[in-house]
């Protein structure tokens, strides 16, 4: 295979992950136990221009691990458009979860956890990296978040 692309510059693709967390509906969430077993599983999510939320049984693997580890990461797209996030996480119970969190979910996913009992749990994911790139032609550059800082 030959790549003809020319590789997108760091603010093409600061500006293509935005609107991916944006549009997107899924994200793979990646988390590890005490023992470093690892976990992977797709969950509905919302961005709200500064957090990730996601939610899930605070009792399931990744709301165990997500609980008691306190760092993420996500991953979004395939094998040849690929966003990598990795954050810190802060739990929230169904009742502290801010409204307008539970909400703007509600109205991007369609799915209301509130309507799905307590045993859910809120998790807000402070970005702190971001890699993206197409291929391997844009592996230079696709460090686009390092620190919580975008360096675009």
């Amino acid at each position: 295979m030959t790549i003809t692309r020319i590789p997108r510059g760091s603010g093409e693709r600061k500006r293509d992950v935005l609107v991916r967390l944006e549009r997107e509906l899924d994200i793979w969430v990646a988390s590890a136990d005490a023992e470093g077993e690892p976990y992977l599983v797709p969950l509905s999510f919302l961005w709200d221009g500064e957090f990730v939320w996601l939610c899930t049984r605070s009792a399931n693997p990744t709301g165990r691990n997500l609980l008691a580890g306190g760092r993420v990461r996500l991953a979004l797209g395939d094998l040849r458009d690929v966003v990598l996030v990795d954050g810190e996480v802060r739990a929230f119970t169904a009742s502290d979860v801010p409204p307008s969190a539970v909400e703007a979910f509600f109205a991007k996913t369609g799915w209301d956890p509130r309507a799905s009992g307590a045993a859910y749990g809120w998790f807000r994911v402070r970005t702190r990296a971001v890699q993206a790139w197409h291929e391997v032609h844009e592996l230079p550059g696709r460090q686009i978040m390092r620190d919580g800082v975008w360096v675009v």
